[in-house]
C-alpha cells in the first residue's frame, strides 16, 4: 500500500529529522556569535544543560501526553511538570550565572521556550498520526474487500455439479470409456474452488486450464444441444490474474445457451493477453422468452455476473473495463483487465 510505504518513510526520516533539531539547538548560540569578538561567552556544558531540559518537556509531551485519548484530564499533571522543569532548569542553570536573580524573566522566557518546542513536536506528532491512521484505514478497507472476495469466490453452482454428476453416471451406466476422464476433470475443478480459488492470485496457465476443464464438462453434459469455439492466444500464461474471474461469464452462456430449443447453439470464447493486458470475448444465443424457464435457485446460485462485476470493482479498481451487450439473438460480454 502507497500509504504505508510513505509512513514506513517518515519513520526513517523522523530519526533524522531529531538528530538534526538537536544539532541545531546546541549549535545555534555558537553559530550566531560566530563573527562576534571573543564569540559565544558561555561554555558547552551550559549548552548541554539547557538542551536536556528542552529535551525532557519536549519527550515527555511527545511520548506520553500527547498520544493521550482523554488529553484534558492530564492537563494538570502537564503543567505541573512542566513548571518543575522550568524551576529545575533554573536551579541548576545559576551554577553558570552566579550572581543573578532575575527568576521571573527567566521563567517566562524558559516557558515560552519550551513552549515552542512544544508546538514543534506535536506538529510532528500530528503529521505522524495522520499517516499511521491512513494506513490502519488503508488496511481495515483491504481486510474489508478481501472479505467481501471471499464471499463472492465461495459461491459454488450446485446445478453443475448435480447435472455433471448426473452425466458421469449416465456415462457409467453405458461404461461410456469418457468417465474416469470427466471423474478427473470434475475432481480438479472442485480442487481449483477450493484450494487455488482461495488465493489471491494464480497464474493465467491455472486459471485458463481450470476454464477448459469446466468447459469441457459441460460439453459433454450438453452434447449435441452446444457447440463451444474456445480460442486464446497467451504471449505469458505466466502473468498473475485473480482466480474464478472468467468462470461467470462462461457460466452464464451455457446457463442461458442450455435453455433456447433447438441443437448446435455456438457459443464464442475468445481470450487473448498480449504487454499485460487482457482481452476476453463470449458471446452466447439469448433469447429474452426462454430466460422465464429458469428456476430462481439456478438464477441465484454460481458466480454469476452481479458477483463478477463486484470483484473486478473490488480488485482491478480503474484497471479494466466490462462491456455487455444484450439483443434478441446473442448475449455478449467484453472485457479488458490491466493486469
Amino acid at each position: 500500500m502507497e500509504s504505508k510505504n510513505i509512513y514506513q518513510k517518515f519513520l526513517k526520516a523522523e530519526i533524522y529529522f531529531h538528530v538534526l533539531l538537536w544539532a541545531i539547538v546546541l549549535a545555534y548560540p555558537y553559530i550566531k556569535y560566530l563573527e562576534k569578538e571573543g564569540g559565544y561567552m558561555m561554555s558547552f556544558w551550559h549548552e548541554l544543560n539547557s538542551l536536556l531540559f528542552k529535551m525532557t518537556i519536549s519527550y515527555f509531551l511527545y511520548l506520553w501526553f500527547f498520544p493521550k485519548k482523554s488529553k484534558i484530564r492530564h492537563i494538570p499533571l502537564v503543567i505541573l511538570v512542566f513548571i518543575l522543569n522550568v524551576i529545575t532548569y533554573e536551579y541548576f542553570d545559576r551554577f553558570f550565572h552566579k550572581g543573578e536573580t532575575h527568576f521571573w524573566i527567566h521563567f517566562i522566557a524558559n516557558s515560552l521556550t519550551y513552549l515552542s518546542f512544544g508546538v514543534i513536536f506535536f506538529t510532528v506528532y500530528s503529521v505522524k498520526n495522520v499517516y499511521k491512521k491512513q494506513v490502519e484505514i488503508d488496511r481495515l478497507t483491504q481486510e474489508k474487500q478481501q472479505a467481501e472476495i471471499n464471499i463472492l469466490k465461495a459461491k459454488v453452482n450446485p446445478h453443475f455439479l448435480f447435472n455433471t454428476l448426473n452425466t458421469i453416471y449416465a456415462n457409467a451406466l453405458k461404461k461410456d470409456d469418457k468417465t474416469p476422464n470427466l471423474i478427473l476433470k470434475l475432481s480438479n475443478t472442485f480442487r481449483y474452488v477450493l484450494h487455488e480459488g482461495q488465493k489471491e492470485f494464480v497464474s493465467l496457465d491455472q486459471e485458463l486450464q481450470h476454464l477448459n476443464d469446466y468447459i469441457n464438462l459441460q460439453e459433454e453434459r450438453l452434447s449435441n444441444k452446444i457447440m463451444v469455439d474456445f480460442s486464446r492466444s497467451i504471449d505469458d500464461d505466466k502473468q498473475k490474474i485473480a482466480p474464478l474471474l472468467l468462470i461467470g461469464f462462461v457460466e452464464n452462456a451455457f446457463k442461458y445457451s442450455s435453455i433456447i430449443k433447438g441443437q448446435n447453439h455456438i457459443i464464442k470464447i475468445d481470450i487473448k493477453v498480449h504487454n499485460h493486458t487482457l482481452y476476453f470475448f463470449c458471446q452466447n444465443p439469448f433469447e429474452e422468452r426462454a430466460k422465464q424457464t429458469i428456476d430462481t435457485e439456478w438464477k441465484e446460485s454460481g458466480i454469476g455476473l452481479k458477483n463478477t462485476k463486484e470483484r473486478l470493482t473490488l480488485l482491478y479498481p480503474k484497471k479494466h473495463q466490462l462491456q455487455i451487450e444484450k439483443n434478441k439473438n446473442h448475449f455478449t460480454v467484453t472485457l479488458e483487465i490491466q493486469l
